[in-house]
């Protein structure tokens, strides 16, 4: 699936990154606990989140995320997407509950993280 796509089904606003939605993803992992995700993401898959600070940019960095989906219709600082557009992070926000958007996802073959 790209990311095009995942914005069209999560029905997501592009918040800054638009020159990867013709990229493609496989996985995706969601969590509010940065610390689980440091611990369990893996490069390449797209984190859903309703934490939307600096600390998930730079999560999302160091696991080299694909991209950011934050849910709930949270969006960042524009401190946050200052340091997104700068790490060259695609950001999305839908106005869906984690828990839909994850559903979404999986009905349409995307899996999570590998265990």
């Amino acid at each position: 699936m790209t990311l095009r796509e995942l914005a069209e089904l999560l029905e997501a606003e592009v918040i800054c990154g638009e020159r990867h939605l013709d990229e493609e993803f496989e996985r995706a992992g969601a969590s509010d606990l940065m610390s689980d995700v440091l611990a369990f993401g893996e490069s390449g898959i797209v984190l859903l989140t309703g934490l939307a600070n600096i600390q998930s940019i730079q999560t999302a960095e160091i696991i080299e995320a694909k991209a950011i989906v934050y849910v709930r219709g949270k969006k960042p600082s524009k401190e946050g997407i200052s340091l997104a557009e700068k790490r060259n992070i695609l950001i999305l926000s839908t106005k869906l509950f984690m828990y839909k958007a994850c559903g979404l996802l999986y009905r349409k073959g995307i899996v999570g993280v590998r265990n």
